[in-house]
């Protein structure tokens, strides 16, 4: 047997990686959920504007992106971590004292820039530590730490608010970071692992994207349009039905479909590629979203959620995978960040777009489009994937001849 299949995925490092990824996400994902209805009940702003506290984080993630793979090879990752967690849960501590719209909005563009640059550079370091061989499965198993913040975080903070100022649920969620930014420091990123520093004053394309993660990363665009429906305003959707007190448990099986399924789509997508994941799940996250924009009773509600964890799950960590795959080792940061520029350009767009549909159109026809976009992006990931195969075929009969 090769030594190289005995290489194993959970070391001391990868852990408290993941471990700090969770945490920075569970932040991410509480104040995803709770913003919009502290904008409505506690700031009196429309559905408009609570989209828009999920907007303007991203727009300012989505603009620092490109400079992450550059301040990573500037700063190392180790110290671009630690600056990235300390500035992310300053961010987090000054919600305490923000009462007005509009510096709530500028307190969102500032803590948009260090999610950005931490959640980049925390993937890039788990990529390196993962086997070349075991790649979808490692990634599968560290975006887990996000989808368990997926539901510890909205399940806690809606569960919290119920009996707690929101500005109590504030400070409790910026202590958390205390704790992520303690874990900073015992993640150890080998010297071969970081990327050769560069004392070019210049920066050009390449600095700020990598080209070949482009294609993959603009089908991760439409999926995370669709799933912006779901992240800005299931609690609002809950609450318009009656059925708010029971969101906490959409999380819940919407997680643990994520959860469950992860071993398995992992090393499915290692053995046999990643048609066998992306298309069955497009297909169940397009029937979850149809079955929620239906949903007026708790059966349903936990059906969507079941059916929307077990398709959007395995997508969002096999697109990452890909784009990790398609770049050359040293640029993992790069393709990275390409990634999730894509990525938060689909959560911010969908935020601002669908906010307006749910004010025009209601919150059933919202979900009955996010639907339709993940069956268009079926036929973008073909197109993408269909050219790539042929551009290797052409390559190789070229050099046949």
């Amino acid at each position: 047997m090769d030594h190289s299949t005995k290489q194993t995925i959970w070391t001391r490092p990868f852990f408290m990686a993941l471990l700090n990824n969770f945490f920075i996400f569970l932040v991410f994902y509480s104040l995803l959920t709770v913003l919009p209805l502290y904008v409505i009940d506690e700031l009196h702003g429309t559905e408009g504007q609570a989209g828009l506290a999920t907007t303007v984080f991203l727009i300012s993630a989505i603009i620092v992106r490109p400079f992450s793979g550059k301040i990573i090879e500037l700063l190392g990752k180790k110290k671009t971590l630690i600056m990235s967690v300390l500035m992310f849960g300053v961010s987090s501590f000054i919600y305490f004292w923000v009462h007005d719209f509009y510096l709530l909005m500028g307190l969102r563009f500032f803590h948009g820039i260090w999610f950005s640059i931490g959640s980049t550079v925390l993937v890039a370091i788990a990529a390196d530590m993962i086997p070349a061989h075991r790649k979808g499965e490692g990634l599968g198993y560290f975006a887990m730490s996000m989808n368990l913040a997926v539901v510890v975080g909205p399940f806690l903070s809606l569960a919290l608010i119920r009996w707690i100022p929101y500005s109590s649920l504030f400070m409790g969620l910026a202590w958390v970071i205390v704790i992520g930014f303690l874990c900073s420091f015992a993640i150890q990123v080998r010297e071969d692992d970081a990327v050769e520093r560069s004392i070019s004053r210049r920066l050009t394309f390449k600095d700020l994207m990598e080209v070949k993660a482009i294609p993959i990363a603009l089908v991760g665009f439409l999926t995370s349009f669709a799933y912006s429906g779901i992240m800005s305003f299931i609690s609002v959707y809950a609450k318009s039905v009656g059925l708010f007190e029971s969101v906490s448990l959409f999380f819940v099986v919407f997680a643990a479909a994520m959860l469950l399924s992860r071993p398995f789509t992992g090393r499915l997508f290692d053995q046999s590629g990643p048609h066998a994941v992306i298309y069955p799940s497009l297909f169940i996250f397009a029937i979850g979203l149809i079955l929620l924009s239906v949903t007026h009773s708790v059966t349903l509600l936990l059906m969507a959620g079941t059916l929307i964890g077990l398709g959007y799950g395995a997508l969002l960590p096999s697109f990452q995978t890909m784009s990790i795959q398609a770049a050359p080792k040293r640029r993992t940061g790069h393709a990275t960040a390409t990634f999730f520029i894509f990525y938060d350009l689909g959560i911010a767009v969908g935020s601002f777009v669908l906010g307006l549909v749910s004010s025009h159109l209601g919150f059933p026809s919202l979900y009955m489009i996010c639907s339709g976009v993940v069956l268009v992006t079926v036929a973008a990931y073909k197109l993408v994937t269909k050219r790539k195969k042929d551009s290797v075929d052409h390559t190789v009969k070229a050099v046949e001849l």
